[in-house]
């Protein structure tokens, strides 16, 4: 079957969201086994920061790491997929889909297989960072490959939908398969996505079809190295400060994180083919889409981080029952998210988001009322707030990811999705290092010692939510001046 894909749109000021939507068409079996080998990425993505999560504690027990360290191994990879999403993205647009995607998997399962074979704490996170920077190829070019293989409009909606069922399964698996792992070898958690990695190998090779090479433009190295480099400087800077405060290297590292980010946006205007064409942000659902995807993912994976130290170091709970107790969210994700995409359809982007974000916030508050107990009961304090996240997740995800390429050119879908998983990534960065800053270092023990970080997350998604309901403000403002 021949895949189709989507017609450049106008990026003008206009939100492309309302754009109207083509008619559904029927999907052969080519389609679903590109959407399969996609999703297989996903997967593979959720797998791994699921599963690192909830290994936190033990590989800090054994290497005797504290938790700014521990952090680094979060953050190390997200550092690298978020610093490097804009560069691979871009590189998958011009030297096509299937290459990129195929020579980062090799280079992801190779960092997998050598972190789980190291000792020291600096090899380790350097692992991760190497691991990290793979995804940033990977990640872009898999929803790139949908986004231009799908048609705008319903078929996309649906694909993007299912897309989000594979990140849901892969995080809930990787709970539930970590939780078994760690019990027996940490080290297990690193070499189980390998066997992850050869099975999408495989399948790619045969069914993602060639695209030719695009050979208009550059690849903006420099715009790459500066906004890496700002960003690892700045999280370092924001994590060390609470411990050292501003010594001569952190300041250094300060001042370099605000030149480094000034000079990527200097190159960006002025470069002819830039990393991130700046005008892309006039188009505001691109902007409000890139806010909410930073608010979910900044919000969510310092919150995961809290709770898997809280329960694992402070209740002494078992990294299994740990994650079986955060599994109802990602199995909640699993099967709410195929009818995103008809909610989509039905209601638009922007109502989606709002209630998503809605929904975290409504997680992150009942946690912090209900979560503090010595003895906590499941079912009455963690597991509302567990569904309520995994309800945001399902119609947050595909709507965020909808709402961020609608009405992207084809050669510049890979832009688009790599910059919409970029915020989420430096969302993620940031927030978990001042999250981590808050949390360590104080004399407080017990769930006093996380309320602060708990305090941040849900202000973090608060802000996604005020960012979000401003479209609804703006629409009817519109509305009433059509009329007028």
């Amino acid at each position: 079957m021949t895949i189709t894909a989507t017609k450049p749109l106008d990026n003008s000021n206009s939100n492309p969201v309302d754009a109207p939507a083509h008619a559904p068409s029927r999907w052969g079996p080519r389609l679903w086994a590109v959407l399969f080998v996609a999703g297989l990425a996903m997967f593979l993505d959720a797998l791994d920061v699921s599963m690192v999560g909830v290994a936190l504690p033990s590989i800090g027990a054994e290497l005797g790491l504290e938790t700014a360290s521990l952090q680094w191994i979060v953050n190390g990879y997200i550092l690298g997929y978020g610093g490097l999403l804009l560069l691979g993205g871009r590189m998958a647009d011009l030297l096509g889909r299937r290459r990129v995607f195929l020579a980062a998997l090799v280079v992801f399962g190779a960092a997998s297989l050598i972190g789980g074979m190291v000792d020291s704490e600096a090899l380790l996170i350097a692992s991760r960072i190497v691991k990290g920077v793979a995804a940033a190829f990977t990640a872009p070019a898999a929803l790139s490959i949908i986004t231009t293989t799908f048609k705008e409009g319903h078929d996309r909606n649906k694909a993007l939908s299912i897309f989000a069922v594979f990140g849901a399964t892969g995080y809930a698996s990787g709970l539930i398969a970590s939780g078994l792992l760690t019990s027996i070898d940490w080290r297990l958690t690193f070499y189980a996505p390998v066997a992850v990695v050869a099975v999408v190998l495989v399948a790619a090779f045969i069914v993602v079809p060639r695209t030719a090479e695009n050979e208009r433009g550059g690849i903006d190295f420099a715009g790459s190295a500066t906004l890496t480099g700002g960003m690892l400087a700045a999280v370092y800077t924001i994590v060390t400060v609470p411990e050292t405060g501003f010594t001569p290297l952190v300041t250094a590292t300060a001042v370099a994180a605000v030149a480094l980010l000034a000079a990527f946006f200097v190159i960006e205007k002025r470069i002819a083919h830039p990393l991130v064409r700046l005008s892309i942000f006039k188009v505001k659902s691109i902007v409000r889409a890139n806010l909410a995807a930073l608010a979910i993912f900044g919000s969510y994976i310092s919150f995961q981080t809290i709770v898997s130290l809280y329960l694992q170091n402070t209740l002494r709970w078992e990294p299994l029952t740990m994650a079986l107790a955060l599994a109802p969210a990602g199995i909640l994700v699993a099967f709410l998210s195929p009818f995103a995409g008809r909610l989509i359809d039905r209601y638009g982007t922007k109502p989606m988001i709002i209630a998503s974000m809605a929904a975290f916030v409504l997680g992150y508050v009942w946690f912090i009322v209900r979560g503090g107990s010595a003895e906590p009961n499941y079912l009455a304090d963690y597991l509302p707030a567990f569904l309520l996240l995994g309800l945001g997740f399902a119609i947050g995800f595909s709507s965020v990811m909808v709402q961020a390429t609608e009405g992207i050119a084809d050669d510049e879908q890979g832009l688009a999705s790599g910059l919409v998983q970029t915020s989420g990534q430096i969302g993620g960065a940031v927030v978990l290092a001042v999250v981590t800053g808050l949390i360590t270092g104080g004399a407080a023990t017990g769930i006093a010692q996380y309320r602060p970080g708990l305090y941040m997350v849900t202000a973090v998604a608060l802000i996604g939510l005020a960012a979000s309901a401003t479209a609804l403000f703006g629409r009817r403002a519109e509305d009433t001046v059509e009329a007028a």
